[in-house]
């Protein structure tokens, strides 16, 4: 699982809050099975890594096709490349946020795995999301993915076919 928002609420007992959009498969398939894996990224992580995990629904797509996988204590699969540590969760508690589903989890196994630097959710804005190319274009950039929308004026209904984000998340082009 590769989300932005993971935090550490408590050390006693260690507990993690994984927030998911509610429209993403992964919240289904967690709500379904109660455990998940997150694994940290580190700063050499390329974009293709965030285009085959975080931009596409596991729905539709097999994400783990070009890599072959490893496998935690739980079963499920982690990054064999890119990660510098991951986590196994266990759903304790889940927290409605309307948009959102809010898991508060227990940490059944967590393994550092290299002791490159981790990426932040900054770093990856900086330096690895394309620029994109909007020189002489007239429409909106996706704050996200950096995908353009080219027109006057964006729908609010307007779902990035990039990412799945919303009419929210695109800024006006400058």
């Amino acid at each position: 699982l590769i989300v932005n928002t993971v935090t550490q609420v408590t050390n006693t007992p260690n507990r993690i809050a994984v927030t998911i959009n509610k429209d993403n498969y992964s919240h289904h398939i967690i709500k379904q099975t109660g455990i998940m894996n997150i694994n940290c990224l580190t700063v050499d992580a390329p974009f293709s890594v965030f285009e085959a995990f975080g931009f596409v629904s596991g729905r539709n797509v097999d994400k783990f096709k070009d890599c072959e996988p490893l496998r935690s204590d739980n079963g499920l699969a982690f990054l064999p490349r890119y990660i510098n540590s991951f986590m196994s969760l266990k759903v304790e508690q889940y927290v409605d946020l309307d948009t959102h589903g809010m898991f508060i989890c227990s940490v059944t196994e967590a393994r550092v795995i290299s002791d490159r630097e981790t990426m932040t959710y900054a770093y990856y804005h900086s330096n690895v999301k394309p620029k994109p190319e909007t020189d002489g274009k007239k429409g909106y950039v996706c704050k996200i993915c950096g995908y353009v929308y080219e027109g006057e004026e964006l729908p609010e209904d307007f779902i990035c076919p990039l990412c799945k984000h919303g009419a929210s998340d695109f800024e006006p082009i400058k």
